[in-house]
């Protein structure tokens, strides 16, 4: 229900938003990328591109702050969430829920799981929009430290996970 009425909403400013990105920076206006699930299931995550169309030309690299691979709009998108949007697809495929830990990209899962002890266990549940990691955690995890300090939240997020929690997140 979240899903549908967050993608009716602001279906009106799509055709807006489609316009700018395409005005800011030349690529396609949605971005996919394959992301990491629930039991280790990978599925192709949508969003809004706020990068620029050659940001991984050198393979994959973790988002940072102050990123020089965002575009002007895209500063804009990230910090308003925007960039989300199409991410809401994904949640109504079952891909994804509206809170739990971040899905990330198989690249990072893989080097993470073997460096980090307990990385596997965030895959126990749906990857979400938003999670208590993204609320108190750092705010990239671009980084091994970075990631470990998010796994801390997400792990504390699956052991307590409760209808009051979601809504505390939401």
């Amino acid at each position: 229900f979240l899903a549908v009425s967050g993608l009716l909403l602001t279906l009106p400013l799509m055709p807006l938003i489609a316009l700018i990105i395409k005005l800011d920076s030349s690529g396609p206006i949605i971005f996919k990328q394959i992301r990491v699930g629930k039991n280790g299931k990978e599925f192709l995550a949508m969003k809004l591109r706020s990068m620029t169309n050659d940001a991984e030309k050198n393979g994959a690299q973790w988002a940072i702050k102050n990123d020089p691979r965002i575009t002007r709009f895209g500063k804009f998108m990230r910090k308003t969430r925007l960039d989300e949007i199409p991410q809401l697809i994904n949640v109504l495929k079952g891909e994804m829920s509206l809170i739990g830990p971040r899905p990330e990209r198989p690249e990072f899962v893989k080097m993470l799981s073997q460096e980090i002890p307990f990385y596997q266990e965030r895959l126990m549940i749906k990857p979400g929009l938003t999670g208590w990691a993204q609320l108190l955690g750092p705010s990239y995890g671009g980084s091994k430290e970075e990631s470990l300090e998010k796994l801390k939240y997400d792990l504390y997020y699956i052991k307590n996970r409760s209808l009051l929690l979601d809504l505390s997140i939401i």
